[in-house]
């Protein structure tokens, strides 16, 4: 964000005043989108922005720095936030709690991105019932080297699984590389059922479009497929919901679609612009997704039928961790993505005899949740390296290590 000593502008939204610091503060040079443009953006399509993150808990993914520098989760609502603003207190599976944010309308909205938040990263419950989600969430991840119509073959199977099995999906473009699909359940199940589910899902899609998909959770495990990412059911997950804008330089939305719109949309059609006329003429694609509320008990009986997802082996050395199978290195732990892109370069310039023999899912960059940001790991699958020429793991060409001088024991989240 470009400096700016623009006077704060007051909006009356519905009756409530918001106010928006540094207004004329550009957020996205490339389209040339403010501060102000974000807030109005948001608040043209507070209806279906509202039908995705209203009345839900929220994680606060904040951008202080611009697009080009990595955000800070926040979980802890700030303690001046005003009264059209709720909140609730989560429990987390580490044993901490917080109390997040809950909005309900377009206000909360423009406060929300007031405070430098581009994107709304709701939990899949409503602040009325934390412990059982109404929402299962299908996130295809695709793998380095992927296109996008593997994705969609993938989306495609997944809406006939979730078909047999009497449950709507409503696709929307993650806003990224890959796809969402939204399920609204009847909140009578935990999150370990939820997430159970979730993964017999992606176990049949993957049953169904073997070489397409995997329902691999390692990495190191997929090759060139589209992974259909269950984990994102679990207890302490979110992600961006429905019409959120992601940083990225063309101001990307994470955009919901009607099935017989997913074969030829593609990412890059939907940004800040092209999503205000595309709501103004036909409005939101999921309008009926409240109405569309199902059981799983069709996919938690197909769960029996299958059995128990096959688990990683664990170490020999007693510490139980778990044994990856393929023959992986690790390159470095950095605090940036460019900072690991580097350390890969450098990798990749003292072992280029072995570069050619390297596809595009053997190179695995990850980004890892930290306390309150993100930090990233790189390592190598060396599975189509012959084994006499592989290099051996040597000392991280960066090791950066996100908890130093963190104090974990009842330390509350940020």
């Amino acid at each position: 964000m470009t400096p700016s000593k623009t006077p704060a502008e007051i909006l009356d939204i519905d009756g409530e005043e918001v106010r928006i610091s540094s207004p004329d503060k550009v957020v996205f040079p490339q389209p040339g989108l403010t501060k102000l443009d974000l807030v109005r953006y948001y608040l043209a399509v507070a209806d279906g922005a509202l039908r995705g993150a209203g009345g839900r808990p929220m994680v606060l993914k904040r951008f202080p720095k611009g697009i080009g520098e990595e955000p800070f989760f926040q979980k802890r609502v700030p303690e001046n936030h005003p009264p059209y603003i709720d909140t609730t207190t989560l429990h987390y599976a580490s044993g901490t709690s917080a109390e997040e944010a809950v909005i309900r309308n377009a206000a909360g909205l423009a406060w929300v991105i007031n405070l430098g938040c581009l994107d709304l990263n709701p939990h899949p419950v409503r602040a009325e019932d934390l412990e059982h989600p109404d929402e299962l969430r299908v996130d295809l991840d695709p793998m380095p080297g992927v296109d996008w119509s593997q994705i969609v073959d993938v989306a495609y199977v997944a809406q006939e699984v979730l078909d047999d099995v009497g449950l709507a999906g409503w696709p929307k473009t993650s806003g990224s590389r890959g796809l969402h699909i939204l399920v609204r359940i009847a909140p009578q199940w935990s999150y370990k059922d939820v997430r159970l589910a979730a993964e017999t899902l992606a176990r049949e899609v993957e049953n169904r479009a073997p070489g397409l998909a995997t329902a691999r959770w390692w990495k190191e495990e997929r090759g060139e497929s589209v992974f259909v990412d269950f984990n994102q059911n679990a207890k302490d997950r979110t992600v961006a919901s429905a019409y959120s804008v992601r940083a990225l330089p063309d101001a990307r939305v994470s955009t919901p679609l009607s099935w017989d719109e997913v074969r030829s949309a593609r990412p890059e059609q939907f940004t800040v612009p092209t999503i205000l006329e595309r709501f103004a003429a036909i409005g939101d694609p999921h309008a009926g997704i409240d109405d569309a509320v199902g059981s799983l008990d069709g996919l938690l009986a197909l769960a029996k039928e299958l059995g128990p997802a096959e688990k990683a082996p664990r170490g020999a050395n007693g510490s139980g961790r778990r044994q990856s199978t393929m023959p992986l290195i690790e390159v470095a732990r950095t605090r940036t993505k460019p900072e690991a892109l580097a350390a890969l370069d450098e990798w990749k310039t003292r072992h280029a005899a072995v570069v050619p023999s390297l596809t595009p899912a053997d190179v695995l960059v990850d980004g890892m949740r930290g306390s309150s940001s993100l930090w990233y790991r790189v390592r190598v699958n060396l599975q189509h390296v012959p084994e006499a020429e592989r290099p051996p793991q040597e000392k991280l060409i960066a090791d950066y290590d996100p908890w130093a001088g963190k104090e974990w024991p009842g330390r509350p989240e940020s």
